[in-house]
């Protein structure tokens, strides 16, 4: 057997989930990607198994073993990822930064301005609407 096409696909398969890791904000596309990620090594992993011959077909084995783990891990990451779109109303990877509480990683939250100009100076009409802006939303099932 000629080793090299499919090496050839599972590096351009790899390649192809490396960009989409890198290059979307969306998670279920980044879930994607990694699935593809593990994919490339379960048909490296095929390949050099059989290129070698291996008698106990231990890349066989390695390949189910890695398919049921990513099989929890997408399971997993789809959950998350539906919780934070039910409580955020989007799946946007850079709105999950805003996820951790006060004090998580030594950072401080800071409120939303309900103003323009970002000192905090809100006129009578808009009090209202700034202190509901400042005001986190309770999380109800």
């Amino acid at each position: 057997m000629h080793a090299i096409y499919p090496l050839t696909l599972a590096a351009l398969l790899f390649a192809v989930g490396v960009y989409g890791v890198l290059a979307r904000r969306n998670a279920v596309a980044v879930l994607m990607a990694i699935e593809l990620l593990l994919n490339a090594v379960n048909l490296n992993l095929v390949t050099f198994s059989s290129l070698l011959r291996d008698q106990y077909g231990m890349g066989q084995v390695f390949t189910i073993f890695l398919i049921t783990v990513a099989a929890a891990e997408t399971g997993l990451g789809l959950a998350i990822v539906l919780l934070l779109y039910r409580n955020r109303g989007t799946a946007a990877i850079d709105d999950a930064r805003e996820l951790g509480e006060d004090g998580a990683l030594g950072l401080k939250r800071v409120p939303p301005q309900a103003d323009g100009d970002g000192n905090g100076n809100a006129d009578a009409a808009n009090t209202a609407t700034a202190t509901a802006a400042r005001t986190p939303k309770a999380v109800t099932k």
